[in-house]
C-alpha cells in the first residue's frame, strides 16, 4: 500500500469486501485476526494482496494450511488470482494444496471418474506427484487421452502447446532406453519425463521366438527402494509375457534358509493360474561395478499356474553388506537385475 502527502484519503470498496477489509486493518494495528472461516481468510488474503500487505498474507496462508482442507478448497488455493510479486507469500499454500490433491488421488484407477471432473491446475498438480500408485505410465497415458477428448473443445486450452507438449511426450516414449535417461538428465528442457516411482516397477524386455519363446527382461531398483523393502517388504515389476503367459519378477527382503540375517531376494512368478503347465529355464543376473552382468541364480523350473520360483539370498550376503555404501551390486545408487527365461520346447519322440 504506497502512502500518498494527502491528510485525508478516500477508499472506495464493494460492500462484499467490507468484512475482509476490516480484518485486515485490525491485523495492521494488532498483528491479529479475529476469524478462523476459510471463507473469510481468503478474503481477508485476497484484500491484503490487493493493497500489498505481505505479512498479513502470510498469516492467511499459514491459518489455512493449519485448517482441514478438501478438493474444492485446494482447487481454490490453486487458482488464487494472486500478483505475481506476492505469490512467494502464498506459495506454501498453494503446495500444500497440491501435496493433498496427490495423495488424495495417488490411485487414478481408482479415482479416474472423479479426476475427469477436475479442472487443469488439479490434474496437473496430481500428475506431477512421484508417489502415484499405477502399473505403469500407459495408464497415466490412458487417463490422459480420456482427459484431453473432454478438454480439446475448451476455450482454456492453448491447443499449440497441448500439441507440443503431447508430440515430445510421444517422441520419448519411443526414444532408446539410454536415451531416456540421458534426455531425463537434461533438466532444462526434459525433466518432466523423470521416470515415477511407480506400484509396479517398469522393465525393459527383449524378446526372442526362435529357435525358442525367449525375453531377457531388465528391473533395475534404486539404493531407497531396497531400502525401504527392510525388514520384510517386497516389490513386483510390470507383468511380461513369455509363451503366450504372463510373468512378473518380484524382489524381496527376507530372512535367510536358516532365518540367521535379513538378504535380498529375488523371484519369478507366472500370472495366470490354471492347468497350463510349462518348463522354464530362467538365470537371475546383476552388474558389477566392472560394468558386466554376473550370474547369480540359474536352473529350470515348471511352472503351473500362480507358482513362483527364486532364490532368498540372491548374492549370498547380509542385507546390511547389500546395501552398504561400497556394495558391488550399486552403480550411482541403482541395483541394475537381468532375468534370462527360455522356454525349451518338448522334442517329439523319435521314429524307429
Amino acid at each position: 500500500m504506497k502512502e500518498s502527502d494527502q491528510r485525508h484519503a478516500t477508499l472506495r470498496i464493494n460492500e462484499s469486501e467490507e468484512a475482509a477489509l476490516m480484518e485486515l486493518l485490525s491485523f495492521m494495528y494488532s498483528g491479529k485476526l479475529s476469524t478462523t472461516s476459510p471463507s473469510l481468510l481468503l478474503d481477508v488474503l485476497m484484500a491484503a494482496d490487493k493493497f500489498e500487505v505481505v505479512s498479513c498474507m502470510r498469516h492467511c496462508s499459514q491459518l489455512l494450511r493449519s485448517l482441514p482442507m478438501t478438493t474444492e478448497s485446494a482447487l481454490l488455493y490453486l487458482d488464487l488470482p494472486c500478483s505475481v510479486s506476492m505469490a512467494s507469500a502464498v506459495q506454501p499454500l498453494t503446495d500444500a494444496a497440491k501435496d493433498y490433491l496427490a495423495k488424495s488421488y495417488r490411485d487414478i484407477t481408482k479415482f479416474q471418474d472423479e479426476m475427469l471432473g477436475l479442472p487443469l491446475s488439479g490434474i496437473e498438480a496430481i500428475l506431477s506427484s512421484d508417489d502415484l500408485q499405477v502399473a505403469s505410465e500407459d495408464a497415466i497415458y490412458d487417463f490422459v487421452l480420456k482427459k484431453l477428448r473432454k478438454v480439446l473443445t475448451c476455450n482454456d486450452l492453448d491447443h499449440e502447446i497441448a500439441s507440443k507438449l503431447v508430440t515430445d511426450a510421444l517422441f520419448f516414449k519411443a526414444e532408446a532406453p539410454h536415451r531416456q535417461r540421458a534426455l531425463s538428465a537434461d533438466e532444462s528442457s526434459h525433466r518432466r519425463f523423470t521416470e515415477r516411482a511407480y506400484k509396479y516397477r517398469p522393465l525393459k524386455v527383449v524378446e526372442f521366438e526362435r529357435p525358442h519363446p525367449q525375453c531377457i527382461v531388465y528391473l533395475d531398483l534404486t539404493r531407497d527402494e531396497c531400502a525401504n523393502l527392510f525388514p520384510s517388504g517386497r516389490v513386483y515389476s510390470q507383468a511380461f509375457h513369455l509363451g503366450g503367459q504372463g510373468f512378473f519378477l518380484s524382489a524381496h527382503c527376507n530372512l535367510d534358509q536358516h532365518s540367521l540375517f535379513h538378504c535380498f531376494g529375488l523371484f519369478l512368478g507366472m500370472q495366470e493360474k490354471g492347468s497350463i503347465s510349462f518348463t522354464v529355464e530362467y538365470e537371475f543376473a546383476a552388474r558389477t561395478k566392472s560394468g558386466e552382468f554376473v550370474s547369480k541364480y540359474k536352473g529350470f523350473y515348471t511352472f503351473t499356474g500362480g507358482k513362483a520360483v527364486g532364490y532368498r539370498n540372491l548374492f549370498g550376503i547380509p542385507w546390511t553388506s547389500f546395501v552398504a555404501e561400497d556394495s558391488l551390486f550399486f552403480i550411482n545408487g541403482t541395483l541394475h537385475l537381468r532375468a534370462e527365461l527360455t522356454i525349451k520346447q518338448p522334442q517329439p519322440p523319435s521314429l524307429q
